[in-house]
Order: structure tokens, then sequence, then C-alpha cells
């Protein structure tokens, strides 16, 4: 069976070490992004399994990257995207919805629920 590949987009690099560590040590092929920019320019030429996103990031948020990546790519249509944030308010959980992603984890996350959320959502 396949590794499961994850691109996680964050503006932190000690937040993108952190999930790289905790995917890893589930079994997962991590990749990674600082921003949403950098993500779509990645995603251009690589494949992935699911997305794990911040909100709040540089050149283009998390809102902004969800919504390209639903309306413009029709391969990422149906590609299950995590929002990873410290953001807890039922506007942005409804705005993050409303954008396309498919499930709202809060930081700082527990990492044996990252690692279940995404198992159950990358099969």
């Amino acid at each position: 069976m396949p590794t499961t590949r994850i691109l996680t987009v964050d503006d932190s690099r000690s937040m993108r070490a952190l999930l790289r560590l905790t995917l890893a040590g589930g079994g997962f092929d991590v990749a990674e992004a600082e921003d949403g920019q950098a993500a779509l320019e990645w995603l251009e030429e690589n494949e992935v399994d699911l997305i794990i996103t911040d909100i709040n990031m540089p050149r283009l948020d998390g809102f902004g990257f969800i919504e390209t990546l639903r309306g413009q790519q029709r391969r990422h249509v149906n590609r299950p995207i995590l929002v990873l944030t410290t953001e807890c308010s039922v506007e942005k959980r409804a705005q993050a919805r409303a954008a396309g992603a498919t499930g709202w984890i809060v930081k700082p996350f527990d990492p044996a629920q990252l690692v279940a959320a995404v198992h159950r959502l990358a099969h």
C-alpha cells in the first residue's frame, strides 16, 4: 500500500517541523509550504492525498488558498483539507467550511488526535 502524502502549509517553521515529526511518526510522507502561494506553486507539479493548512499566513492566507484550490483546480475538488489554526471562532470555522475545508483542528494540537484525523480523512 502506498504511503499517504500530506502537504502542510504554515508560515511557522517550528510548526512545520512539529507537524513533520508528528505525521512522519504516524507513517505519512510529509511535504511543506510556508504559505498558500508556495503551496499552490508546489501543487502545480506534485500530488498529495491530504492538505493541512493554517489560516493566518503572508501572501495568501488559508481561506484564499482553499478557495483557489477548490475553485480553479478540478483535481483538488475532493482533496481532504484540514485547517490547523489558533483561530477558534464559529465565524472562522464557517468561513473555512464555505471555502471548502474538510475539517478543523485548533492549535496546540494533540498529536494522536491529528494522526487519527488524517487516517480517517485520507483513506
